[in-house]
């Protein structure tokens, strides 16, 4: 393979990082998948230091708020959801996502495929009504979609970071990409339509068989890198990289949440019957993002131990 390391200049990785970080959120964060968020029990999750939790209400609508009951603090993630209520475990206190007894709820957003908190008082950006969801295949005329999450000790910069350098994709995953070309990079400077990674790849699918595809990858949020597919098998498709603080562990370290959507569509008629048996690919599919975030994890920690210390030379 040919060296790509005169072609991934830090600085220009880091300037794209940077109009990243400055692009608002709206103080959105993801917190999971909408799968996970069944209509009998609730999620719980943990942004920032901050304990949440999230659950339907009698019309499958989202709901979230603090994650401690305010009677006596114990843990509602661990509480049943009765007809769309959630009732604390330790005492039977009910409630049913409006304000009560000193809890306040926080809102919350199901964009179909995965779920979204607004934690104003962690963001401290001027809020927004909606999250940035990034533009999407059309979910009603059927696609196939998976999310996959894992944790690292890192910040979410650093996984944003690693997405923002698609130069290391041959060189660090064999085992998944081949003949991995950057088209085009944005510019110092780039403007809003022009800040972009346009790269040509192919995907191993099995053996020596691949697929060609051209990808563009953008940063719509501070904390969300996204890859289009817009030319080649499965155009349209789109693989959403969002990086969630989850606030820091026993040692001081941050720890960060990686939740990868992939939505997979896909022109060729064929493809109907992927759908028909997508609760199998699912598994494989996050397999195969495992193999990859397990990598690209390590490298995320490394870059922030290196820049704890101030050795990061990028």
């Amino acid at each position: 393979m040919r060296p790509t390391w005169r072609d991934a200049r830090p600085a220009l990785i880091a300037q794209a990082l940077k109009r990243a970080q400055a692009r608002p959120s709206g103080n959105w964060y993801v917190v999971g998948a909408s799968r996970d968020v069944p209509r009998d029990r609730p999620l719980g999750r943990t942004v920032e230091g901050t304990e949440i939790v999230v659950w339907r209400d009698a019309a499958g609508g989202l709901r979230a708020g603090p994650g401690a009951c305010p009677h006596l603090g114990a843990p509602l993630r661990d509480s049943p959801v009765r007809c769309g209520t959630l009732v604390c475990h330790w005492h039977g206190m009910a409630l049913d996502g409006r304000p009560f007894a000193g809890w306040e709820p926080y809102p919350a957003h199901d964009d179909g495929v995965l779920v979204w908190v607004r934690l104003d008082q962690v963001g401290g950006e001027p809020a927004t009504e909606r999250p940035v969801v990034p533009r999407r295949p059309d979910l009603t005329r059927g696609v196939v979609d998976a999310v996959y999450t894992a944790v690292g000790r890192c910040e979410p910069e650093d996984i944003v970071a690693n997405r923002l350098d698609p130069w290391h994709g041959a060189w660090f995953h064999p085992y998944s990409f081949v003949d991995l070309t950057v088209v085009s990079a944005p510019a110092d400077g780039a403007a809003e339509d022009d800040d972009a990674f346009v790269v040509d790849v192919s995907f191993k699918v099995a053996g020596r068989a691949v697929v060609p595809v051209r990808a563009v990858f953008t940063a719509p949020e501070p904390r969300t890198v996204v890859m289009h597919i817009v030319r080649g098998e499965g155009r349209g498709s789109v693989v959403e990289s969002h990086a969630t603080p989850l606030g820091a562990d026993a040692a001081g370290v941050p720890r960060t949440a990686v939740v990868e959507a992939v939505i997979a569509a896909s022109d060729r008629a064929g493809f109907g019957v992927a759908r028909a048996v997508a609760p199998v690919l699912r598994p494989l599919v996050r397999r195969a993002a495992g193999r990859l975030w397990r990598d690209d994890l390590a490298y995320a920690e490394r870059r922030w131990r290196l820049r704890a210390a101030g050795r990061f030379p990028g």
